[in-house]
């Protein structure tokens, strides 16, 4: 039997961090995407030293940061968010000057199996995150990932700073609840906390059980099966006409660094710098600090999306109904299929959600104008990254 290996890195105890000299950034979920986005972005554009936070787990999950073996400037501990104890303990020893949340309980499908969990890690969690820096390190800058979610059942679009929060599922109410405590701590004591709304943003680094991901995958595996001559086993997916706006996720990282140094980008904080930002009063600070929607202002549904990953590896099909249900059949591509494998894409029930949010589209007008921030790929670029990166995981036989 061949063992596959599994990497795994050094990581510290909280009380075992040695706080480097200079600017400190904590970032939380370093094992998921956006986290260890973060981490390179950071490596790549400023000197800042990281500490990233990760749960422990019997089976670790380093794949996504494994690039980061021996770096000096990164330190990998064991963090748990929903833990009060533990949030206190990394404000206590990292004295962070930047404190960046990425974890969360993320998937909107599991939060109504799971909605307990999801709130105390999406809300409570903000909640002791607030309280630990108001008490121990209150110049410490909070970021806290939001959501288009948030917008839920919209009144219109784009959505841009000033839609309501109608959330329809128990992720988007979390986060909702998140901004709020964020909002209120901010007016109330002058921490410097945001929360961007960072709508649908995907990469190779992105989880499996993820629609985008499913589907590069999903194609990447039918591509080999097919070249290789092996039984072709098609997609299974729920809602094909959800409209999404769709980004790079490492795009996004740009966005939340801007946001967190506002007063580098923004004229009207001209009269502000980081040294007298916390010299001033609470009521005119918390006017400057803004959160911001960030997107690509760019509408695309599933089925667009699962089209355009069979383009890049050149299979055609066609959408055909069939019942209730619309199915994806082969057209042509590398070699004939036998007609039972030629339902490349499906259409599972049981994927769909209880309430469905149709439609998310981003109005970035503001970020863009006060900030600075464009994203750099497009959504065929987007497209064609995932599914070439499950491709070459796969090396198959081309």
């Amino acid at each position: 039997m061949i063992l596959e290996y599994v990497f795994s890195m050094k990581v510290n105890n909280i009380q075992d961090i040695k706080r480097p000299e200079g600017t400190v950034v904590f970032v939380t979920g370093v094992t998921g995407q956006d986290g260890s986005h973060m981490v390179d972005y950071l490596l790549s554009n400023t000197s800042a030293s990281i500490v990233g936070g990760a749960r422990r787990l019997s089976v670790e999950n380093h794949a996504n940061i494994k690039h980061l073996q021996g770096e000096p400037r990164f330190q990998l501990v064991n963090f748990d968010l929903t833990d009060s104890h533990s949030i206190y303990k990394i404000i206590e020893y990292a004295k962070p000057d930047y404190f960046i949340n990425f974890a969360a309980q993320s998937f909107v499908a599991s939060s109504w199996d799971f909605a307990r969990q999801t709130w105390e890690c999406n809300s409570t969690s903000i909640l002791d995150c607030l309280e630990a820096i108001k008490r121990l390190k209150p110049d410490c800058r909070f970021y806290n990932a939001g959501s288009s979610e948030e917008f839920g059942n919209v009144s219109y679009e784009p959505q841009d700073e000033n839609h309501p929060a109608r959330p329809r599922s128990p992720y988007g109410a979390s986060k909702a609840a998140a901004r709020t405590l964020i909002k209120v701590y901010r007016e109330s004591y002058g921490i410097y906390a945001v929360q961007g709304w960072l709508f649908n943003h995907e990469g190779p680094r992105r989880g499996e059980e993820f629609v985008t991901r499913k589907i590069s995958k999903g194609v990447a595996n039918i591509f080999d099966s097919i070249v290789n001559n092996k039984p072709v086993e098609g997609i299974e997916l729920g809602n094909l006409s959800a409209v999404r706006d769709w980004s790079d996720a490492e795009d996004m990282m740009d966005a939340v660094w801007r946001m967190l140094n506002q007063e580098k980008f923004r004229t009207d904080w001209k009269q502000f710098s980081p040294v007298s930002l916390y010299n001033t009063d609470v009521k005119v600070l918390s006017k400057h600090i803004k959160d911001y929607v960030v997107g690509s202002g760019e509408k695309h549904t599933i089925r667009e999306f699962v089209e355009k990953a069979f383009d890049v590896v050149g299979i055609h099909g066609a959408w055909m109904d069939e019942g209730k249900y619309e199915y994806f059949w082969y057209n042509d591509g590398p070699r004939p299929l036998p007609s039972n494998e030629c339902q490349l894409v499906k259409v599972n029930p049981k994927f769909y959600r209880p309430a469905e949010v149709e439609v998310l589209r981003a109005n970035a007008d503001k970020i863009t104008k006060e900030l600075g921030w464009k994203p750099k790929t497009t959504f065929d670029g987007l497209v064609e990254k995932m599914v070439t990166s499950d491709l070459t995981s796969l090396n198959p036989v081309v």
